[in-house]
């Protein structure tokens, strides 16, 4: 009872006027990692499209699905995205020497696992909604893949 007032009247009065205005800077670098995220699944499957258009083989098809499935432990191709977050480092140093804040590399880590598990959650989706659709007239697969990317993304 003795602390709860002074807590209280500490959070009002030094923290609680500045937690807009940093939710705002820290979401910038996740919401761009994010974006990445969703870019690469929009270039993977619209890679998947061009391919098939070309060739018409479905055996082919099946490989580059399963490889999409790949796609969130492919470090190489997340990598962009989780760079778009690092940039929290700096904002976080900042908000370390004001506020106490611990654990930055915590934060980003967190943030890059949410990412690739987003990834996850997409490239599942997509191949749980497109795979009734292998057995497909090929002329309407690339029309069928665009639909369940669209949705995916969604």
């Amino acid at each position: 009872a003795s602390v709860s007032e002074p807590a209280q009247k500490c959070c009002t009065e030094n923290i609680q006027p500045f937690l807009s205005s940093i939710l705002e800077e820290l979401m910038g670098p996740v919401s761009s990692g994010f974006m990445e995220v969703r870019s690469l699944f929009d270039k993977e499957v619209n890679e998947i499209i061009q391919d098939f258009q070309k060739t018409n083989d479905m055996t082919r098809l099946k490989e580059n699905v399963d490889q999409l499935m790949t796609l969130p432990f492919n470090s190489v191709k997340m990598e962009p995205c989780y760079l778009k977050v690092n940039l929290l480092q700096e904002l976080l140093q900042d908000l370390k020497n004001r506020f106490k804040v611990y654990h930055i590399d915590f934060v980003i880590q967190r943030t890059q696992n949410f990412m690739q598990e987003l990834m996850e959650n997409a490239v599942y989706t997509f191949e749980q909604l497109f795979s009734p659709s292998h057995q497909a007239d090929s002329a309407k697969v690339a029309t069928t893949i665009e639909k369940v990317k669209l949705r995916v993304l969604k």
